[in-house]
């Protein structure tokens, strides 16, 4: 264990050496509600369209579960893909420290500062746009631990079968982009058209944003959502450390 606490000081200071991968964990959460609120027009009145929902209420949530897939599909994934390529997981086999508590290191300081980022956007949904916070907070808690796991999972196993750091980075960005469409960041989960929402409800970060609005809202997560999240953390946990590759 305190070997495992030295790598992850060390991974976090690695981490916030990186200026761009910091920002987009830490800040960007929070920034893109202040652009929305605002910018957009009526973002802070209720909305006929969407049930008599305020959309920055709505999009609160929705931020976050983008901070999750931002973090794991390019935070965690390319970091992890560089250094097997750069051979730092090989060289730590050689030694005391194995290559698996650089990985859990890596977890740690991306899952934490996920947390602050999303701790840090809801600060200012609240501070500056008068954003309740979540109405069923043990289920916003497991909706969005879950997720993360979820994710995590499935970055970690892109990480193990991609055959380099680029193609880690090109299959990352391919799933990315129609898991933020999933999650309703450009059509929030009320506003989807049905097969859309049916297929969502079935994606690692579609279950995680609909169970996480859903918490928000005060309901408790649907059980399809938080099954369709353990299923993914699961299954491709197992596949990532059967097939991970330290070199």
């Amino acid at each position: 264990m305190t070997a495992l606490s030295k790598i992850i000081r060390v991974e976090a200071k690695l981490f916030l050496r990186d200026p761009t991968g910091a920002f987009f964990a830490i800040a960007f959460p929070a920034l893109l509600i202040l652009v929305l609120g605002l910018a957009m027009p009526g973002f802070r009145e209720p909305v006929d369209e969407l049930d008599g929902l305020v959309p920055m209420e709505i999009y609160v949530p929705i931020t976050m579960a983008l901070a999750i897939a931002t973090v794991t599909m390019v935070t965690l994934l390319t970091v992890v893909a560089n250094y097997r390529e750069r051979g730092v997981l090989r060289r730590l086999s050689t030694t005391p420290v194995s290559p698996a508590s650089l990985l859990v290191a890596q977890v740690a300081v991306n899952v934490g500062a996920l947390l602050v980022g999303c701790a840090l956007a809801w600060l200012v949904s609240a501070t500056v746009f008068d954003v309740p916070p979540p109405g069923n907070a043990v289920g916003f808690v497991l909706a969005f631990t879950l997720g993360s796991a979820a994710m995590c999972a499935l970055a970690l196993l892109v990480a193990a079968v991609a055959p380099s750091a680029r193609a880690s980075s090109g299959i990352g960005q391919l799933i990315y982009f129609p898991m933020m469409f999933f999650a309703g960041v450009w059509t929030p989960g009320p506003l989807m058209p049905d097969v859309v929402r049916d297929i969502a409800d079935f994606t690692p970060l579609g279950a995680a944003s609909l169970a996480v609005q859903d918490a928000w809202a005060g309901s408790w997560p649907s059980p399809l959502h938080l099954a369709v999240m353990v299923a993914f953390t699961v299954v491709l946990g197992a596949l990532a450390a059967r097939w991970f590759r330290w070199e």
